[in-house]
């Protein structure tokens, strides 16, 4: 797995975008993980997988869902 993003959430939890091949299929990650006792972070449940070729229209949603707002 490959780490591309750390992005603080909180002061327990932060989002991770990972890279990796799971049986042959390239994956990205986007999900939250959680601040475990000691201090190591481990993935939650919290968050998707998807293939790399649905990138592009994702982030143009995001891009929209930022100049739009939630109004």
């Amino acid at each position: 797995m490959k780490i591309i993003a750390q992005i603080p959430k909180n002061r327990s939890e932060e989002f991770r975008v990972t890279a990796e091949t799971f049986k042959g299929t390239p994956l990205v990650h986007l999900r939250v993980w959680y601040m475990m006792e000691g201090g190591d972070f481990a993935p939650s449940h919290k968050g998707v997988a998807m293939h790399p070729d649905n990138l592009p229209e994702i982030i143009a949603a995001l891009q929209r869902a930022n100049t739009e707002g939630g109004d």
